[in-house]
């Protein structure tokens, strides 16, 4: 799954882990002021911040692009010359587009956020009496916010173009792997749909979620500290009352009690989603057979193949009652959890219009980083069961005994 993209995929990935930590703690050790020596000098904190696209092209981003380029290339060229690999290209180059894309994405959002601030002061004063403000400076607050959309707009959409080429090539990547190792696979049940399908769906949503995570790290690490800035304009919480950061204490507890619930009420998910795999191929390979011959797919055969399928839904559907009632009734209650936590400084008149619109935006994209695994749940779920499936590819390649479920089906030839 791994090997065939990247090169040594432990050893690279535990590298990558630690390189980029590194990376991120050299950067606040003081790293952010190296930039100072090339003229690109950080961003003085007793300046209002800049409102709008072209805070991308001040010195202090750029400086930033030229930090990530500087430990991308020396990353690369250490594993170029390390060990070689044909897909180094894409597997290490393509991943860091991708990762700074979303850093990218993550910045338009700061932004965003730093723009409601000031607009939504300025909706509150122009509210306040007539002709408070201009009807020209509202619209331009609202040009601003149309340029940052459209600037996001551009890099979401070439970002999914980029991704959609970079999985495509994993992909290739393993089924040229799989292929190559075909006659001691070919055994194996399903194999044919292991290596057209699984290694598709597998890359695909390995990026995906990655994306997100990464997505949800780099939120956290811009969003956490105006987070905790924010906090100081909260009186108290409700129940808890008045505590230190009380914004980020709130949004941790609430993300891991969302995390750690689902994970409970979703732990058999998993299996059945693999069973769901197992049963659907061996249905789809009888009748693929009776196309061409004439002794297979009689119908008491089809009729228990289908009946195997349709108690293995009924199972998932029922599971996936009690899952979807406790998610759904989380995330619900997760669209008014901020507010609710805004009660008493509200009644007590102490923020403005636009810092509780920064408030809550800030409040909702910490939660949702937090919130990870909550919001990709039934995909990780589809991940793990399509991970079992290829796990049986590795321990034959690896000449390691084959999953249990897979020694299952050979002892007994069905599904339980």
């Amino acid at each position: 799954m791994f090997v065939s993209f990247f090169p040594k995929p432990k050893l690279f990935f535990i590298s990558a882990l630690l390189w980029a930590l590194a990376a991120v703690l050299l950067w606040y050790a003081g790293g952010q002021q190296f930039g100072s020596y090339v003229g690109l000098a950080p961003a003085d904190p007793a300046v209002p911040p800049i409102v709008g696209i072209t805070v991308f092209f001040t010195k202090p981003y750029l400086w930033v692009y030229a930090y990530f380029a500087a430990f991308i290339g020396v990353f690369y060229a250490f594993w170029a010359w390390y060990s070689p690999h044909p897909w180094q290209n894409w597997s290490i180059l393509g991943s860091a587009l991708i990762l700074f894309s979303s850093y990218f994405s993550v910045q338009v959002d700061v932004v965003l956020n730093n723009w409601r601030g000031s607009f939504f002061d300025m909706v509150q004063k122009a509210m306040g009496g007539k002709n408070a403000v201009a009807a020209p400076d509202l619209y331009a607050g609202v040009l601003t916010f149309a340029v940052i959309a459209c600037v996001a707009i551009a890099v979401a959409v070439a970002t999914l173009f980029f991704t959609s080429h970079y999985v495509f090539r994993w992909r290739t990547a393993m089924n040229s792997y799989y292929m190559e190792h075909w006659e001691r696979l070919r055994h194996i049940e399903g194999a044919a749909q292991r290596v057209q399908e699984d290694t598709m769906r597998f890359a695909s949503i390995v990026e995906g979620l990655g994306i997100t995570f990464i997505q949800s790290a780099m939120t956290l690490i811009a969003f956490l500290p105006l987070l905790a800035q924010l906090s100081s304009h909260i009186v108290a919480l409700p129940v808890v009352g008045a505590i230190p950061h009380p914004l980020v204490f709130a949004a941790i507890a609430w993300a891991v009690f969302g995390t750690g619930l689902l994970a409970l009420v979703g732990v058999k998910l998993p299996g059945l989603q693999f069973r769901n795999q197992r049963v659907e191929a061996a249905y789809r390979k009888e009748l693929v057979y009776g196309e061409d011959h004439d002794d297979r797919a009689k119908p008491l055969a089809v009729k228990e193949l289908f009946a195997n399928v349709r108690k293995n839904y009924f199972r998932l559907y029922f599971h996936y009652v009690y899952f979807n009632v406790f998610r759904y009734v989380y995330l619900q209650a997760d669209n008014v959890f901020g507010l609710f936590l805004l009660v008493p400084t509200l009644a007590a008149g102490t923020i403005t219009l636009g810092i509780f619109q920064q408030i809550l935006s800030a409040f909702s994209n910490v939660t949702n980083s937090f919130q990870f695994l909550v919001n990709s749940w039934t995909t990780v779920i589809e991940l793990l069961s399509i991970q079992k499936r290829l796990k049986a590819f590795e321990a034959t390649l690896e000449g390691e005994p084959l999953p249990s479920i897979d020694q299952l089906y050979l002892e007994t030839g069905t599904e339980r």
